[in-house]
């Protein structure tokens, strides 16, 4: 018997999903993995990098915070304690705690810098020995299997690391964001009990699965066409 985390119900599909307003937004690059690097250090870029880090496998789950998780996803990429580790420490001057996750859709988030360092958290560029595709974060995502879906950040444009917490989401739906977004403790939301906001996305799902597919097939549908003119 498959045991859920509180309030999760297993989905026979692994969408495309994020906040309705993502839907017709798309990342630039999907096929070469290159970010940015900032906040209190000096600025540079990562590309090639990567490659000297130890590629890792990981088969986890994935739990969206309306409900809805997919279960032993087949990830491959960097754990993010090595990446840090190696690439990041020695640039760093004092101690960073905190951490804010940038995309090229222009979505953002973030998490304490202790929670990125979890063995199981990725930087993933592969699902299911076969690069991101646009759905799932190409060319370089977060996969952080204790945290819900929104703070696995797809398509990797920025990270910024700090030394002290930053604000990163302001206004009404700021509400939404809690500051670690752990599955265990069911904090989908940085206010009110997440038993309540279980019943509040659900009712969402359909319809935010709907609007995500379509826009989807649109834009892949006027890449065709553009590519088409251009060769």
């Amino acid at each position: 018997m498959i045991t859920l985390p509180p309030g999760q119900k297993e989905s026979t599909i692994f969408p495309r999903f994020g906040l309705p307003q993502y839907a017709n937004r798309f990342p630039k690059e999907l096929d070469k993995i290159q970010f940015e690097i900032g906040g209190d250090l000096e600025e540079f870029t990562i590309d090639q990098e990567l490659n000297s880090l130890p590629r890792v496998k990981q088969v986890s789950d994935f739990h969206c915070v309306t409900t809805w998780s997919k279960l032993n996803l087949n990830w491959s990429g960097y754990r993010f304690k090595d990446f840090y580790t190696h690439l990041i420490l020695p640039k760093v001057r004092g101690e960073m705690t905190f951490v804010v996750l940038k995309a090229q859709d222009g979505y953002k988030t973030s998490l304490p810098l202790k929670d990125l360092m979890q063995e199981n958290v990725l930087l993933a560029d592969q699902l299911d020995d076969q690069a991101l595709n646009l759905e799932h974060g190409a060319p370089i995502r977060i996969i952080a299997p204790d945290h819900y879906g929104y703070k696995n950040l797809k398509h990797i444009k920025r990270i910024e690391f700090y030394r002290e917490k930053k604000i990163v989401k302001q206004g009404f739906l700021s509400f939404m964001d809690h500051p670690r977004a752990r599955v265990a403790y069911e904090e989908r939301a940085s206010r009110g009990p997440g038993i309540f906001f279980r019943w509040l996305y659900k009712f969402g799902i359909k319809g935010t699965i709907r609007d995500f597919e379509k826009a989807t097939a649109e834009y892949k549908a006027k890449m065709k066409i553009d590519k088409n003119l251009l060769s």
